[in-house]
């Protein structure tokens, strides 16, 4: 499912920024990036989310920035009086001439960027953390509200395919006699007169409805069907769950269009194969 969320901590005079967001992936996978001085981090981040996240594409933007939330905090004094110092030190030991200019002060690591500047990255994690967990709240938040209306969508079309199931339940009985009939009708265009006690008659009658029975998969469609709605109204990740359910009731609903051989039930099956492939859509996108 898709989802955003964002979360700000303050740490040593710096603010550090969450932003996450999510597309539909069946499987889940992680796009982080990190500022330098927090890249030590990187594993622990991944954790945190993947005890949230199990399916999508996640974008995980995490930046480093100047109290004030604004990008760069302007000249590292600090940092370009050391850079300085270096530079004269290495200009002694190699018996450098020339004087050291600004423009190659300001090129120093961390000058005109404090964010970059090496930070203590254990003291640095509880900010993050606090700012991930922010992000994270708001992202399942408006996940958990987008499931709620998928969930709704599941409900309806997964009480129109029972609907179907126990439609074909009443029609099931009639394909014997269907058949039946058309047996004496071609038997009677052929010339032959058959009574509708004739032995030949009822072993081919028998043998068709030992090939068509349909009563099995009937059974299972309807646990299947059971099974589907009792995950939806679980508080926890059910989408593989789901997605092996679809599998089953696919199977299913396709060896009974095979066995039936009766115009009404492969019309009804037509229409829960068009129900169940729309479900099968929607619940890639479930946790």
């Amino acid at each position: 499912m898709t989802g955003y969320g964002r979360g700000t901590a303050t740490f040593d005079g710096r603010q550090i920024a969450v932003e996450l967001s999510s597309v539909n992936r069946k499987q889940a996978e992680i796009a982080l990036s990190l500022p330098r001085p927090l890249l030590e981090l990187e594993p622990r981040v991944r954790d945190e989310i993947n005890a949230h996240i199990s399916r999508g594409r996640l974008t995980v933007a995490i930046g480093l920035h100047a109290k004030d939330g604004k990008r760069g905090s302007g000249i590292n004094v600090a940092a370009a009086k050391a850079y300085r110092e270096q530079l004269e030190t290495l200009s002694k030991t190699l018996k450098l001439s020339g004087e050291i200019t600004l423009d190659q002060v300001l090129r120093g690591p961390g000058v005109l960027d404090s964010e970059n500047a090496e930070i203590e990255t254990e003291a640095a994690w509880p900010a993050l953390q606090k700012a991930l967990k922010a992000a994270l709240d708001q992202f399942v938040k408006m996940r958990k509200k987008e499931g709620e209306a998928l969930s709704a969508d599941l409900r309806k079309r997964t009480l129109a395919i029972q609907k179907n199931v126990k439609t074909i339940s009443v029609l099931a009985p009639k394909v014997m006699e269907h058949h039946r009939g058309l047996l004496l009708e071609r038997a009677a265009k052929a010339g032959l007169e058959i009574e509708a006690s004739d032995e030949r008659l009822l072993k081919e009658i028998v043998f068709f409805a030992d090939r068509s029975d349909i009563s099995e998969e009937l059974t299972r469609l309807r646990s299947h069907l059971d099974q589907f709605f009792g995950h939806l109204a679980k508080d926890e990740p059910v989408g593989r769950t789901l997605d092996f359910l679809l599998q089953e009731l696919f199977r299913e609903t396709n060896t009974i269009g095979n066995k039936a051989n009766f115009l009404a039930i492969s019309q009804i099956v037509v229409g829960m194969k068009t129900e169940l492939e729309k479900l099968r859509e929607q619940v890639q996108n479930i946790e």
